[in-house]
């Protein structure tokens, strides 16, 4: 017969045996689903990292070809303005030449001509022709004399003392001045009134 005390304990054992098993079960369960989240953080901060780093490297490209593209740009612009500097006055130029063909004919013309008038016409054309191209370009005298001094336009050169004009008034012109647009190019030298004694 079996002893009852040997088979309580043997039992008891059993049972130790069989809780040892389930935890052990349990404690491989929870590192396995430790392992498991470790592995799927582990993959999803690699997922992260992959797209940071594809975004990274999107805004790298865009800015790289940005970057290019403003150099390119800022070349273009260089070469414009040199451009510009070297070519800016070509139309001027080329309406300066008419002038300086028709001083060419007025210079042959008046090679066999003995009249007076005919030169003072010949001369007079070239002026005016001259005159019409600075109008057409933009530039235009400074009215001076009988005008006010105007210290932006004109420069006195001169003063002289007379009660027949009023004070700080031009008296003569004695070199033209020119402006373009707004710009003086040149301003006009002046004699200026100012009061007697």
């Amino acid at each position: 017969m079996e002893n009852p005390f040997k088979k309580a304990v043997e039992d008891k054992k059993e049972e130790e045996e069989t809780k040892e098993t389930e935890s052990e079960i349990e404690v491989d369960e929870s590192v396995k689903e430790d392992n498991i989240e470790a592995t799927t953080e582990e993959g999803a901060s690699q997922e992260a990292a992959d797209s940071w780093k594809e975004k990274y490297e999107q805004l790298n490209n865009q800015y790289i070809r940005l970057a290019a593209d403003f150099d390119n740009f800022r070349k273009r612009q260089e070469q414009e303005r040199e451009a510009l500097l070297k070519y800016g006055a070509e139309n001027t130029v080329k309406k300066l030449l008419e002038v300086i063909d028709n001083f060419d004919r007025g210079l042959k013309a008046i090679e066999t001509v003995d009249d007076c008038d005919k030169v003072k016409e010949c001369y007079n054309l070239a002026y005016k022709n001259f005159n019409d191209v600075l109008t057409k370009i933009g530039v235009e005298a400074i009215k001076a004399e009988g005008e006010a001094f105007d210290p932006n336009l004109h420069e006195a050169v001169m003063q002289t003392p007379t009660n027949d004009k009023p004070e700080h008034t031009i008296i003569a012109e004695l070199q033209k001045g020119y402006k373009l647009g707004d710009k003086v190019l040149r301003p006009a030298l002046v004699n200026v009134a100012t009061p007697e004694g």
